[in-house]
């Protein structure tokens, strides 16, 4: 009779900890979803911001470049005015 007790009792402890562990686990897949979701939206914003980086680059030489020619358009007139 205690054997039959004591078996139902065990049974009963597992089926406890396998029922819980269901939960534990629909935890688990949702935080993983949600750190993928995460991990995603940081990539996107990272590759925002360096195409962002990129473009203002660009610009920043084309402006550079233009003030270079410009100042050498100077330099050249100045030259020649100076040279008469």
């Amino acid at each position: 009779m205690r054997k039959i007790v004591l078996a139902a009792a065990v049974a009963g402890a597992a089926l406890s900890l396998a029922a819980c562990s269901g939960n534990a686990d629909n935890a688990a897949s949702a935080t993983s979803d949600s750190a993928m979701a995460d991990a995603n939206a940081n990539a996107d914003a990272a590759a925002s911001a360096a195409s962002e980086a990129s473009t203002d680059a660009a610009a920043a030489a084309s402006e550079a470049t233009s003030a270079a020619d410009a100042t050498s358009a100077t330099d050249a007139t100045s030259t020649t005015t100076s040279a008469d």
